[in-house]
């Protein structure tokens, strides 16, 4: 009998670190390995952050912080709320915990009983469905597609809906996708969800920052199911942050107070030089940080260049996202296909063998709950994209049948 418990052995590794993970292993024997797998911004974190980080080392800010985060801290993320979102809330309402990851674990564990069910718009980010399991509940997909651009509508969330569904869990913009709910189409899944008054809502905004579309819309900005959202957030994608570890949530007291409670036995307080760092980044109006902004145009460009190149490959479908910095093409028209008598039979196949042929590092789409489509982040140089680009048409060009 194993010592390790069940809901370890029953937990799939995250599926992006793993590939990265093979990545490495390939570089290390000497292979010139690009890789589309990582979800981390290719920039550095702005000056002025760094500045505020070292000014609080200087200060001995290195001591317990209180477990739901600095006073500051929290405050200045009421003030971001009420900037960029137009949402009012108060410091009791956050706790800032170590990366957007925790803050959406601590949610789970505090909400979901075993049997619950989670609705999971498809696709979604890969440690939903383990972190639903890991608090006992039961993953409830709903699929998407590229032709409807990974988007699920009212009608379609609604049929996925029981008795036992406690929570829905939206991420826009979107990881694995980049696609963006507009505002049309987030009221009028709000506008669903009102008849289900037991229902909560976990909006992740995690790549808010890096829209291509105009306006981020979250789900707590419609006042008919407002008080059962609860917010995630942070600052790893927006600010190049992912190394420092500070995310959070924002949600009614009941829920804070739940989280501060299960946080207070995991962590304690998220790191203090971090959260001292952070309050700058958030102080100021985002249009107005011009790395961010720099970062911003950069993956716009990025994307329309990868986009054009892909598009140019045989059998991918693809559309064009609005935020993040990820591709998703469906790449299915492959399957069964061969090469050297190895057939290709599903995503896992296909990913593995352009890391394998080509030295070109992806994330099957399975792990995001669509297995016809592989992820592919652009998150790296024109010019890897480029080479990358040729290596995968290249590869796709040999298989047979």
């Amino acid at each position: 009998m194993s010592i390790i418990a069940n809901r370890v052995l029953s937990m799939a590794e995250s599926a992006t670190l793993a590939m990265t993970q093979k990545g490495d292993e390939l570089s290390q024997q000497g292979h010139n390995v690009i890789s589309l797998s990582i979800g981390e911004p290719d920039f550095n974190t702005p000056d002025f952050i760094k500045d505020a980080a070292k000014q609080a080392l200087d200060n001995n800010v290195t001591h317990y912080s209180p477990v739901s985060g600095y006073l500051d801290l929290r405050q200045a993320i009421v003030k971001k709320l009420k900037r960029d979102n137009g949402l009012d809330y108060k410091p009791n309402q956050i706790v800032v915990s170590t990366g957007a990851k925790q803050a959406l674990a601590n949610i789970l564990l505090c909400t979901i009983n075993p049997g619950d069910e989670v609705v999971l718009p498809a696709p979604f980010w890969v440690s939903y469905t383990e972190l639903v399991k890991l608090a006992e509940g039961i993953p409830v997909c709903v699929e998407t597609s590229v032709d409807t651009d990974f988007k699920a509508t009212p009608k379609q969330i609604e049929a996925a809906i029981t008795p036992k569904t406690k929570l829905i869990m939206f991420n826009s913009p979107n990881n694995p996708s980049g696609s963006i709910y507009n505002y049309d189409e987030v009221s009028a899944i709000a506008e669903m969800l009102a008849k289900y008054p037991a229902l909560y809502i976990v909006s992740d905004e995690i790549y808010e920052h890096i829209n291509f579309s105009g306006r981020h819309v979250s789900f707590a900005e419609f006042p008919q199911i407002r008080e059962r959202v609860v917010v995630i957030n942070g600052v790893s994608k927006g600010f190049a942050m992912t190394g420092w570890r500070l995310g959070y949530s924002v949600s009614s007291v009941e829920i804070a107070k739940a989280a501060n409670k299960l946080q207070g036995q995991i962590t304690t307080g998220t790191n203090s030089i971090t959260q001292k760092a952070v309050i700058p980044a958030l102080e100021r109006d985002p249009k107005d940080v011009a790395e961010l902004q720099t970062m911003i145009s950069i993956f716009k460009r990025r994307r329309d260049l990868f986009y054009k190149l892909l598009k140019e490959i045989p059998d991918i479908k693809i559309n064009l996202p609005e935020g993040a910095f990820y591709l998703f093409p469906d790449l299915s028209a492959y399957y069964g296909k061969s090469y050297n008598g190895n057939v290709i039979k599903n995503d896992v196949d296909l990913s593995m063998y352009l890391l394998e042929s080509v030295y070109v590092s992806t994330v099957p789409g399975g792990a995001f709950g669509n297995e016809k489509c592989i992820r592919f982040s652009y998150a790296t140089s024109d010019e890897r994209l480029i080479e990358a680009t040729k290596r995968i048409k290249e590869a796709l060009g040999k298989l047979e049948g």
